[in-house]
């Protein structure tokens, strides 16, 4: 009996050295796994932000590109409207030419008739085309 009590104990010593062990082993996995998923963790979080940083400066290039197209577009819409607006003040300028020149032709014209109206006043012949009356 003695025999099987001192085969029992190194039985019961490995198996306890062996429950021993298999708890530091899995400590120590545990350890390793935490430590590799924090690697990981750390790897893409900075991948992430080199995502983010292209994605800002890539934003930022456009926005860049958009103002000086905007600002462009600015000036050409400020030439343009000044051209409108000279054009405008040139049809202005021959319009008020064109009454003028209306004008002038219908002081020619009342003169004439004026004249014509003092001669015949003179001379005592009434028209022939008289458009109101008729005699």
């Amino acid at each position: 009996m003695a025999d099987e009590k001192q085969k029992a104990a190194p039985e019961k010593d490995t198996s306890a050295i062996k429950k021993v062990l298999s708890t530091k082993s899995l400590g120590l996995i545990k350890a390793w796994e935490e430590s590799e998923k924090t690697k990981v963790d750390n790897k893409t979080n900075k991948k992430l932000s080199n995502v983010v940083a292209w994605e800002l400066s890539k934003q930022a290039y456009i926005d860049a590109r958009q103002k000086k197209f905007e600002r462009k577009l600015e000036r050409k819409k400020a030439m343009y409207v000044e051209k409108m607006q000279n054009k405008v003040a040139e049809i202005h300028k021959k319009a008020d030419e064109k009454r003028a020149m209306v004008e002038d032709v219908k002081e020619e014209e009342r003169t004439k008739v004026e004249e014509k109206a003092d001669k015949f006043r003179e001379i005592g012949h009434v028209p022939k085309k008289i458009l109101c009356f008729n005699f």
